[in-house]
């Protein structure tokens, strides 16, 4: 399907409406807590987004759970992830049709039962999102089983750096271990090293200074 499989497609479906139901219940509690009614209303349309991209998220999670690789226990964490997901996706899609249907008509304490039946709805999205990570980042859920083996093997083996031959390394050493020597060094010899520091360094008289013996 344009180059993506369920479980590349599910993954790419899931952020966006968790986002949008989370900034729901966010504008909904700051529309109780400033009394602006531009704020609720932003709430009532996040909402309404957020429970539409979620449906696109259970169904296609539903598509990739028959077409990955996996075990015993990814089975288990995978079927409390969809249940997770279906209760939350319910939650949200009954709130937004029963604002749909009654915002503009809305009193005080059904709009308080409303807020408290979000805040089990992103109780029960956060809790989705956890057994979620799990099935990506503990059992390695959507990769499939050769790909997986590739990548074990690969940090098996570990990952090397090599230098290239007769090249210094950071330590000062050359490919051998030996000292390296700078270009001069090695330009002028250590023959020539030796003799120039045999030498006495000279002094110099300033102009007028008669001559004496040194």
């Amino acid at each position: 399907m344009l180059g993506y499989d369920w479980p590349r497609l599910h993954a790419a479906l899931n952020d966006l409406p968790a986002a949008l139901l989370l900034v729901a219940v966010l504008f909904d509690l700051a529309a109780v807590v400033t009394r602006r009614p531009s704020l609720r209303t932003a709430g009532f349309w996040t909402l309404v987004a957020g429970a539409a991209g979620a449906a696109l998220a259970v169904v296609s999670g539903l598509q990739a759970e028959e077409h990955i690789d996996h075990g015993e226990a990814v089975h288990r964490i995978m079927g409390t992830h969809e249940e997770l997901a279906l209760i939350t996706l319910g939650i949200f899609v009954v709130l937004a049709l029963w604002r749909i249907a009654r915002e503009r008509r809305m009193g005080g304490t059904e709009r308080a039962v409303v807020l408290a039946a979000s805040l089990g709805g992103l109780g029960a999205l956060l809790a989705t999102a956890v057994y979620g990570g799990k099935l990506v980042f503990e059992h390695a859920a959507g990769i499939p089983t050769a790909v997986l083996q590739a990548e074990m093997h690969e940090r098996a083996e570990g990952h090397h750096h090599h230098e290239a031959e007769g090249e210094a390394d950071e330590h000062g050493t050359d490919g051998d271990g030996a000292p390296a020597m700078d270009a001069d060094s090695a330009a002028v010899g250590p023959g020539a090293m030796a003799t120039d520091s045999a030498q006495p360094a000279g002094h110099t008289h300033a102009p007028g200074t008669p001559p004496h013996k040194d």
